[in-house]
Formats: structure tokens, C-alpha cells, sequence
């Protein structure tokens, strides 16, 4: 047994082309996501820029109260910065640039943009605020005016009110799980190391494999030593995969790297086995096997939220049972649960059903290779 591990290790070590799916590509599609959205709920955004004008037909009291509130948001955040103008001086302002949008004061606010974006979303949100809470502002006015200031700045106030935490107490980050599905794509990537596997142990198809087959090893031997060959490689990329994702890329997970480990063990078995079950239905080409194995790997991940997180949710809301069944899904829903969900027995869920998959998943590899005969090799 070992002296097969030991030959099969080194054949795979030489083959060069085995490197790049499982290993260098999901660092280089890591890497891409990290600076495209790994960053935005960190990002610093600029200040946005407001004028604001007293509307003459307004009543006092309601352009008071309007300023306020805005004096209240520069206060309590560094998000938005608002400052008194002349009517032709804030178009003037707007013309150029100066500012992103005019909040004209008084019982009715309204807001005068140029054009639209990120901070002219920000300048509408602001004044539908104010609005809402327009109605309680004027009751505080009016019963109890002793209190008008403090109402006010805690309208102002209320974005920093708010944090999203998970029930476990986590502070949760919506593009993490972008990253959760890209750990899972990656452990699939390690069919194409079981491919290589079984293309080594299917005669007709390589040189190889029709010496290994006219020898008198058990099929059973050969499949385990494979198996653990490949799974030995893709257990250590995907160990660097993940250290280079929580402490080069420092991505917020908030698990101990030794408490993702099981995942990733799990997951690299998946991908393995995954492979060498594909490659080991039918005697089809090797282009065609390849092919049907990225098809496998990226509708998987698809569905695990790798390209949109809305479809994972879609996916758990109407079919949960193929999430279920998804190894990618399963695997994205194992770090979640180490990570932001405080679940234990979901955890211990997911990493039986992965277990269960490559169980069946081998199983299925030997009764299919052992099956084969040849009339000669």
C-alpha cells in the first residue's frame, strides 16, 4: 500500500498541470474579489456635500427645525456635511461641483440635485428621515419645547444606533459570503486532482492505467491509495488557500483557522472524489469529462451564492432539500456556522452530510472501475 502512495504522490507532484485549478486559481480569484468587494463594507467613503437655503415662505419654525436635524447629522456622523448659502450662491456651488445637491429649509424641505449617484442617494435618504420624523418634531415643539434639541439629536443620531449582528452576537459582513462560496468552489476544484486519479486506473484510456490494470493490486488498494494521495495534495492547497485568506487578505472570519479545518478536510475529500466519480462513469472523451466536471463545479458554486448571494437565499426559500445536496452549499454553510452563526448542531449537520457524500462517492468510484474489463490491454 505504501509503496503505492509513495509512486502515485510522485507522479502527481510532476504533473504540472494538476497546480493550476486546484491551487493557483482560486488564490488569483480570491485575490480579485478581495480588492473588487472584499473591502466595501470598510471602504471610506468622501464626505457629501450639501448647501442649504432658507426658503423665505417658509415658517421660522420649520426651517429651525430642518437645520437642526442637519446640524444634528454632521454631528453624530462624518457622513455629511452641510453649509448655509444664498440661494444663487448654492446654484452656483451646484453648477460647479462644489456641492452635491441644495436642501432648500422651511415647512416643506425639499432637495435640488444635478445629477444622481451615491451621494445624492444619501442627500434623499437624509431629507425622507426628516420627513418621517417630521410630525413627532412638531409635537415636541409644540407640548414640550424644553426637549425640541434633544429630539432632534436623536433623530440625527440614529444611524449609529443600529449594528447587524448575528444571533450568536457576531457582527456580520454581507460580502463575506461571497468569500464561504469561493472556499467551497475551490474544494470542488479538487476533482480535477481525482480526475488525474482516475485516468490512472482506467486502461483504455492512458498507458499508464493498462500497466497499473495487468498487475495484480486489488482495484479496492488502488482506489484508496489514490484516493489519499490526492486528497494528502488538495487537503494542503486548500490549507493555503484558507491561511492566505484570513491572515494575508485578513477577511473577517472570525473562527480560528484550526476551527475551519474540518470544513476544508471535509471539503477537499468532496472535491476529490467528486472527480474521480465523474471520470469513472463512462467511456467518454477526456475533453467531454473535464468539461462536465467544471459544469458540476460552477453550477454548484453558483448555487451556494458564489456569483450572487440572493440566489443562495432564493435557493434555500423555495428548494432547501438541493442545498442540502449541494457540497458547495454545505460547505458555505459549515463556515457560516463557525463564523457568524452560533450552531453547533448545524455544524456537526453539515460535516456528517459531507462524510455521507464521500462515502457514496467512493463507493461509487470502486463499483465502477471494478467493473470494467478489457479483451486486451
Amino acid at each position: 500500500m505504501m509503496h503505492l502512495i509513495k509512486y502515485s504522490l510522485l507522479t502527481k507532484l510532476r504533473n504540472r498541470s494538476l497546480i493550476f485549478w486546484p491551487l493557483i486559481f482560486p488564490f488569483v480569484l480570491a485575490t480579485v474579489m478581495y480588492f473588487s468587494i472584499g473591502q466595501i463594507g470598510e471602504a471610506d467613503f468622501e464626505t457629501v456635500r450639501a448647501a442649504v437655503v432658507a426658503d423665505e415662505g417658509g415658517e421660522l419654525s420649520g426651517t429651525e427645525s430642518f437645520s437642526s436635524y442637519l446640524e444634528a447629522m454632521e454631528e453624530s456622523s462624518d457622513m455629511m456635511l452641510a453649509e448655509e448659502m444664498t440661494r444663487k450662491e448654492a446654484l452656483d456651488a451646484l453648477e460647479k461641483g462644489e456641492v452635491d445637491g441644495i436642501f432648500y429649509s422651511g415647512e416643506n424641505p425639499s432637495l435640488t440635485v444635478s445629477t444622481t449617484g451615491f451621494a445624492q442617494t444619501i442627500l434623499q435618504m437624509v431629507l425622507e428621515s426628516y420627513m418621517e420624523g417630521k410630525e413627532t418634531l412638531e409635537d415636541v415643539a409644540a407640548l414640550h419645547p424644553e426637549g425640541m434639541e434633544s429630539a432632534v439629536n436623536q433623530m440625527g443620531e440614529y444611524t449609529d444606533t443600529v449594528e447587524q449582528v448575528s444571533l450568536g452576537g457576531r457582527t456580520t459582513d454581507g460580502t463575506a459570503q461571497f468569500f464561504y462560496a469561493l472556499i467551497g468552489m475551490a474544494c470542488l476544484y479538487g476533482c480535477f486532482i481525482g480526475y488525474s486519479s482516475a485516468m490512472e486506473m482506467q486502461a483504455n484510456l492512458t498507458p499508464l492505467a493498462a500497466r497499473r490494470c495487468a498487475g495484480p493490486v486489488h482495484r479496492l488498494k488502488m482506489i484508496l491509495a489514490e484516493t489519499a494521495v490526492s486528497f494528502g495534495i488538495h487537503f494542503v492547497n486548500m490549507s493555503l488557500l484558507l491561511a492566505y485568506m484570513k491572515y494575508i487578505l485578513k477577511l473577517e472570519f472570525t473562527g480560528s483557522f484550526l476551527e475551519m479545518l474540518p470544513a476544508v478536510f471535509m471539503g477537499s475529500m468532496i472535491g476529490v472524489t467528486m472527480g474521480m466519480f465523474i471520470t469513472s462513469v463512462g467511456r467518454m472523451g477526456e475533453g467531454v469529462k473535464i468539461g462536465i466536471m467544471i459544469g458540476v463545479s460552477m453550477a454548484m458554486s453558483f448555487l451556494a451564492g458564489l456569483m450572487n448571494a440572493d440566489v443562495k437565499n432564493a435557493v434555500d426559500r423555495t428548494a432547501p432539500l438541493l442545498n442540502r445536496i449541494n457540497p458547495a452549499a454545505v460547505i458555505s454553510d459549515a463556515l457560516y456556522c463557525l463564523n457568524v452563526y452560533d450552531a453547533p448542531e448545524r455544524y456537526a449537520q453539515d460535516m456528517v452530510i459531507l462524510a455521507v457524500m464521500c462515502v457514496l462517492l467512493t463507493a461509487g468510484t470502486y463499483l465502477l472501475i471494478r467493473r470494467e474489463r478489457y479483451g486486451s490491454i
